[in-house]
């Protein structure tokens, strides 16, 4: 995780243009934790806790250059993201497994994104499924079926006239 946050604050210190930077400066970052095993990409970004407070972003990278490349702070900032981005994940999954004795489940971004917009809309039929994700019928069918195994997700009503609730 060190070595993560100082790749990024490296890339930033001598990539100093106004835009773009930190983009590829955060994303050298969640290289390097994914590398170490961090599934970075399905699970959890650390991009949520820097644009959440941007200003304090780049104080804390300002903040290295006027304590002589003490790089202390910063590093105890990206830790302080790593830590809320992780219990924010483990927050999710406590909800998501809540009551489910079924088949256990990591949902990945869309099936996150359905079961969100199933619970938003309380209920909602396969074609409008598809055209909230922006999927085709068989690609909803892939998001669908592990949810519905683990129980997360019902169907309700007639093979032509059903719809999908949360569970």
């Amino acid at each position: 995780m060190l070595s993560s946050a100082i790749v990024h604050y490296r890339f930033e210190s001598i990539h100093p243009f106004a835009d773009g930077n930190g983009r590829t400066g955060r994303a050298l970052a969640l290289w390097g934790l994914y590398r170490r095993g961090f599934d970075t990409h399905h699970i959890f970004s650390v991009d949520e806790f820097y644009w959440e407070n941007r200003p304090r972003y780049y104080a804390a990278l300002d903040a290295v250059r006027h304590e002589g490349d003490d790089l202390s702070g910063w590093l105890e900032y990206t830790a302080e993201g790593l830590q809320l981005a992780l219990e924010r994940v483990w927050a999710r999954v406590q909800k998501l497994s809540a009551g489910s004795t079924r088949t256990k489940l990591v949902p990945r971004p869309k099936q996150e994104l359905l079961l969100q917009l199933l619970r938003d809309h309380k209920s909602m039929t396969p074609r409008e499924i598809w055209d909230a994700l922006g999927v085709t019928r068989q690609g909803a069918i892939k998001l669908m079926q592990p949810l519905l195994d683990a129980g997360l997700v019902s169907r309700v009503g007639t093979r032509k006239s059903g719809r999908y609730i949360p569970a």
